[in-house]
Order: structure tokens, then C-alpha cells, then sequence
């Protein structure tokens, strides 16, 4: 699209803080990242590894507004997203018993089943922040310049 905004964002690694969580049995997977954000000093953050397992995944596949449950055993083969002031966009790839794999945005409703291990990257040195885009139709990310530049 001519004349639309990108991100393109530059930070020094130096203004990245990593924080490792172990979540337990139970542990509501997107709930465990929303506090553990919301604990956090930082303005912005990132998913930087993901590994585990849950017990079912709650998503919503692309183009649809509804939700899809993936029952489980589910081992976690991807996680990423961004977490903002505005709240998170967290995309989840599982697999089954079976080896297929389901995936979407993930969705409070999705407990750990043995643990859960995610690597976080967390920074002051940008804001991101949620704001509505009416070329897309959604709450997209935006950055700022953060508290400490």
C-alpha cells in the first residue's frame, strides 16, 4: 500500500531484559503471559522461546471470529507474539498425539498440561502500544519511542 505506515523499529540489544517463567499444571497458558507483562516494569515485550505441553488449546483460526478447541494431549512446536500496554497478540502452534498440528491466536481457556518454559524479551526502550487500523479492520501493533532510549 503506497503512503501506509510501517513498523520498522530499531532498539540496542543492550535495552532487551530476558525473563525465563516455568509454568505449572494448570496454569492458564495466555493468563501466565498477560501478568507476567503486567508485573513487568517494561513497555514492551516479545515471546523469545516457547516449549511444552497443555492439556487442550483455545484458539481462533485465521478469517474466523469464533473460537476452536483443541483437545489434547498437546505438545507446544511454536509460540510467538508481542505484548503490549494494550494487551498481547500471541499466535500457538500445537501438535497432537498423532503428530498434526492445529494453530492460531491463542485464547484464555488453554492450561499447561506439564510445564510450560518461555524465554521473554522485555524492553523500556520502546512502547508498543494496540491502536485500532481501519485499513485492516483491527487493533494492530504500533511502537513509540520507551522510557529509556
Amino acid at each position: 500500500m503506497s503512503g501506509a505506515p510501517s513498523l520498522r523499529v530499531d532498539w540496542p540489544g543492550a535495552a532487551t531484559r530476558f525473563l525465563a517463567l516455568r509454568l505449572l499444571p494448570g496454569e492458564d497458558l495466555r493468563a501466565a503471559l498477560e501478568a507476567a507483562f503486567a508485573d513487568a516494569p517494561e513497555t514492551a515485550g516479545f515471546v523469545a522461546a516457547a516449549v511444552g505441553s497443555l492439556d487442550r488449546a483455545e484458539l481462533r483460526p485465521a478469517g474466523r471470529d469464533d473460537r476452536l478447541m483443541v483437545t489434547g494431549p498437546l505438545e507446544i512446536v511454536g509460540l510467538s507474539g508481542t505484548l503490549s500496554l494494550d494487551g498481547p497478540h500471541l499466535h500457538v502452534a500445537v501438535s497432537d498425539a498423532g503428530g498434526a498440528v492445529r494453530g492460531g491466536h491463542l485464547l484464555h481457556g488453554s492450561p499447561v498440561r506439564t510445564t510450560a518454559e518461555i524465554v521473554l524479551g522485555l524492553t523500556d526502550a520502546l512502547q508498543f502500544t494496540r491502536p485500532h487500523d481501519p485499513r485492516t479492520g483491527y487493533a494492530e501493533l504500533a511502537a513509540e519511542p520507551g522510557r529509556d532510549p
